[in-house]
């Protein structure tokens, strides 16, 4: 009479064992990559530390979980080229050689990016604003030298970063003001120039909103009329608990891969902590004052709001598993939430949680349910 009983305490104990056993798996048995093979690549930003490999834990994280990598800052014009004509390439030459020890995608990011771009480059000797044919020929010699330097070798370039506002308007930028808006066209025929095998693409935050959609839209159908080559367009993923809601970026979505363009989700995570402003977005300039109410969980993540992150990170991936054949790549900005630059943004000092491994190189318990998801 007590076999049932017996039985029913077995199933329990093999289920416990069982759960346990995921959640004590290491990053090879939770293996995104192999997870979302034949649907899309996953890749992540790595800093310096990583790109030398200083860091054991994160190394093999890295090579466990990710087939693509994006240089987070070291590809940026203003490291690579701080003075007229001197450029360092050695943190850039490593990373592509990280890239090839472990047979990655390799991401450059970005060629032009008003917000780093080297001071020197708008202004001549006279101390005043350059000509137009002067600017132009400065983003020519540097697209040149960087691209070519890695041609065959980078499978892909963010040529232009962060170029058109919220509301679908062009951003006032030095580029922009001195050049006009064909300085984007001028850009991508460089890029291509350099490496005609290279693919290039467009990539801005707040992709989401109706106005920027609309304006990224006209901007690439005019590049694509010209006949200029643009094989993509990354969406930032910089999203938070409530914004945005899932409608929108899925009407993004289906509107860039109508342009007959490849999506690529870029720079995901998701923020835990309060918005001080207005904006939604990731405009870098944007800097507020420290103030604990808006640093809530410095002691931990409560449970309520580790449940809210989980749900918002399946939903997300559930959207991007649906349209898997519009999608080539997803990529998390950073590497764990230590690494997150949304500890310092946009107020410095806080503790935020935004990506898919903890502070101790764990993956966090919905990383489970993610490549579950990618399995079924």
């Amino acid at each position: 009479m007590h076999k049932p009983r017996s039985v029913l305490l077995l199933v329990i104990t093999l289920l416990f064992i069982a759960n346990h056993s995921w959640a004590q798996k290491g990053p090879e048995e939770l293996s995104l990559k192999s997870a979302f093979s034949g649907k899309f690549d996953i890749g992540a930003a790595l800093n310096l530390k990583q790109i030398y490999e200083r860091d054991e834990q994160a190394a093999a994280l890295i090579k466990a979980q990710f087939n693509s990598i994006t240089a987070e800052n070291c590809m940026k014009a203003m490291y690579l080229q701080p003075k007229e004509g001197e450029f360092n390439f050695k943190d850039a030459d490593r990373f592509v050689e990280l890239g090839e020890k472990y047979g990655m995608q390799l991401i450059g990011h970005t060629l032009i990016w008003h917000s780093q771009a080297p001071e020197w480059i708008f202004i001549g000797k006279d101390g005043k604003e350059v000509s137009r044919e002067v600017l132009i020929e400065r983003i020519r010699k540097h697209i040149h030298t960087v691209v070519s330097r890695y041609k065959g070798r980078i499978k892909g370039w963010d040529v232009v970063n962060e170029a058109i506002l919220d509301n679908g308007d062009w951003r006032q930028s030095k580029f922009y003001q001195i050049i006009g808006e064909d300085f984007i066209e001028l850009a991508f025929q460089f890029a291509h120039e350099a490496d005609p095998d290279a693919e290039l693409y467009y990539n801005d935050f707040s992709m989401s909103q109706k106005g920027k959609r609309e304006g990224v839209a006209r901007m690439v159908r005019k590049l694509k009329v010209k006949g200029v080559q643009i094989n993509g367009i990354g969406m930032q993923g910089h999203l938070s608990l409530d914004y945005p809601s899932l409608a929108d970026f899925e009407a993004s979505i289906l509107a860039f891969s109508s342009l007959g363009v490849q999506v690529m989700i870029t720079e995901l995570d998701i923020s835990v902590l309060p918005i001080p402003g207005p904006s939604q977005g990731a405009e870098v300039s944007t800097n507020y004052q420290y103030d604990q109410v808006l640093n809530p969980y410095g002691e931990g993540l409560p449970v309520e709001v580790e449940s809210k992150l989980a749900n918002r990170y399946k939903e997300f991936f559930a959207l991007f598993v649906k349209h898997h054949d519009k999608i080539d790549r997803v990529t998390l900005w950073g590497l764990t939430d230590a690494d997150s630059w949304k500890n310092n943004w946009p107020v410095r000092g806080r503790t935020d949680y935004p990506l898919l491994f903890d502070r101790n190189y764990q993956a966090k318990p919905f990383v489970r349910e993610l490549v579950e998801m990618a399995k079924e």
